[in-house]
């Protein structure tokens, strides 16, 4: 018997058609059971609570959460869709433009759900250095290059008494997060920034060229004062436990929960405590989030009700159990309106 072409051709594509119909059913079939959290080592430890909390309370598997940075969070979530990619990933800063981009590239559409406010701390050893800094001297201190008359230079201060007569005669000694860090983000955005427009030549160049000023801003030094200590915060503890005069850079609600062990400098005068970072008064405070993929919502089970139990008032309000592990609550209205917004699933417009 003879086939024509155009039929050999129907028949190859209703073949194509009812084998990619039984591979996704056979791929929804086996589909991970457990959802996959990465992302910024300061949300890691709400998100964890919330896991645990949830694996606790519904027939749902308890999610993996893993530190892996907000940067490198970004790098995974945005690789793509699929049970090999994370459901979810964690950050300590807005998504960037670039990563948003990469995300829609990958037929990544990121739902953003921000969770509350966080202050970023430099804290150093109970019992050791004490620091009463502004931003403007934390500038002079970690910044790559500084003016000094009229001219940038590489930054010549060893001691923090060289920053201002009146700091501690210490050397400078400051364990910080790597470039991947969402707390490295805010922290250049928020103190290194600040601190460099109080220089008239600085904040001139940021009027004429942006992107110049940037570059020096946020540019931390790299000859041995700023020392990057890696994702994992208790770590930090450690190596301030160990030496008295190092300063470590991190999160407020790690601050909170290893009270016993730190102590906080005061920064323009503000001490980082909950109730100044909520008012705004203390100055290097930043939003956190966490972005899902919508894609992967109705596939890997369990992500609808893990958004339901986050963004609970039990959960993120005022009197919920994240409160209790130092996360600073968002207003009312506001996290109405993100609650609405996350189960909805609604997509970020940048």
């Amino acid at each position: 018997m003879t086939v024509s072409f155009s039929k050999n051709i129907k028949l190859t594509l209703a073949f194509t058609a009812a084998l990619a119909g039984t591979l996704a059913m056979t791929t929804a079939a086996h589909a991970r059971d457990q959802i996959q959290i990465v992302g910024s080592s300061t949300v890691f430890p709400f998100s964890t609570a919330v896991a645990e909390t949830f694996g606790q309370n519904t027939k749902f598997k308890t999610p993996v959460v893993e530190s892996t940075g907000s940067g490198g969070g970004m790098k995974l979530f945005c690789e793509g869709v699929g049970e090999a990619t994370p459901d979810i990933t964690n950050s300590s800063r807005r998504i960037k433009e670039s990563e948003f981009r990469r995300c829609v590239e990958k037929g990544v559409t990121p739902v953003e759900v921000k969770i509350g406010f966080d202050g970023i701390v430099l804290g150093s050893a109970k019992g050791g250095i004490t620091l009463a800094l502004t931003q403007e001297q934390i500038f002079r201190a970690l910044a790559k290059q500084i003016p000094v008359d009229g001219k940038l230079v590489a930054n010549p201060n060893k001691m923090w008494s060289d920053v201002d007569a009146s700091l501690p005669n210490v050397k400078i000694e400051v364990l910080g997060p790597p470039p991947t860090s969402g707390t490295r983000d805010a922290f250049v955005e928020l103190a290194m920034e600040s601190g460099a427009l109080k220089f008239e030549m600085l904040a001139a160049l940021r009027k004429e060229d942006k992107k110049a000023f940037k570059k020096v801003a946020h540019a931390v030094r790299e000859d041995g004062a700023y020392v990057e200590a890696g994702e994992n915060d208790n770590l930090i503890v450690q190596k301030l436990e160990a030496n008295k005069n190092a300063v470590g850079i991190f999160g407020f609600s790690f601050l909170d929960q290893n009270s016993e062990k730190l102590t906080a400098a005061t920064v323009e005068g503000n001490e980082p405590e909950f109730e100044k970072i909520a008012a705004g008064e203390y100055p290097i405070s930043r939003s956190l989030f966490f972005y899902l993929k919508k894609e992967h919502v109705g596939v890997i089970p369990g992500i609808e009700e893990f958004i339901a139990e986050f963004t609970n008032e039990d959960t993120w309000g005022e009197e919920g159990y994240l409160a209790d592990k130092g996360l600073i609550p968002l207003p009312e209205e506001d996290r109405e309106t993100i609650a609405g917004d996350a189960k909805s699933l609604k997509p970020l417009a940048m």
